[in-house]
């Protein structure tokens, strides 16, 4: 099972921390206040007062051991800043942060960030979606109402081409992109599997099992598709 601690529990915080743990995902929800705390519990799987700052306190918890930190600091730039740091070198593999501007983005990026958001309420729930989804591979936030999502192709596609799928007239999304594994022959006489991107795939082009399909919409027609 994934496991998700959230740092931060303003609106998007408590917005994120909350939608995972519907996911059924293990969620650590931390903030300085208690008030805030207290608005979590029973939401998460724990809610806990800590100055996140305080890396011997991080440590303790046992955060190093969580898949994913978001931090959603509302309040000071350098708190934020100071936390990314301190969970990089904690070890945690993917650091998602919330972040005021640009310029604050960027000293995040430099400090190890591995994703930025500027998010809104709706914006906790996309990437709770595209965190927890087993077949979502990535997502790119084009604007604040179109992105592009890579999804592993869903079983009721399979063996048909996309003119059979006609996606754009049944759900407003377009395929850019099929990325799948292709077997060949080595040298030694064994098969083994390659990489191929099928760029700007034709209306003939037939899905097959292990495809992963690269698609561009409106946030709420992707959303759609990742539910077939």
């Amino acid at each position: 099972m994934k496991q998700f601690v959230v740092i931060g529990l303003g609106r998007f915080g408590s917005s994120i921390a909350t939608a995972l743990s519907r996911k059924n995902f293990e969620v650590l929800a931390i903030d300085e206040k208690e008030s805030s705390v207290n608005k979590m519990e029973g939401l998460v799987s724990q809610a806990v007062v800590l100055d996140a700052t305080d890396q011997k306190a991080l440590a303790e918890l046992g955060v190093a051991s969580f898949d994913t930190a978001i931090v959603s600091m509302g309040e000071t730039v350098e708190d934020s800043i100071m936390i990314t740091l301190t969970l990089k070198e904690l070890g945690i593999r993917q650091v998602i942060v919330k972040a005021q501007n640009e310029l604050h983005a960027k000293i995040l990026k430099k400090v190890g960030a591995d994703r930025i958001v500027f998010p809104e309420r709706e914006m906790a729930e996309r990437l709770a979606e595209s965190l927890a989804s087993p077949k979502l591979f990535d997502f790119i936030e084009l604007s604040k109402t179109h992105g592009i999502i890579e999804i592993v192709t869903p079983k009721k596609f399979l063996n048909q081409t996309l003119a059979d799928l006609k996606l754009r007239k049944r759900y407003s999304v377009s395929v850019i992109a099929i990325k799948r594994k292709v077997p060949y022959a080595k040298p030694d006489g064994t098969t083994d599997f390659k990489d191929e991107t099928i760029i700007g795939p034709g209306a003939d082009d037939e899905l097959i099992a292990g495809d992963v399909l690269v698609v561009l919409g409106h946030y709420d027609d992707l959303a759609k598709l990742e539910k077939v």
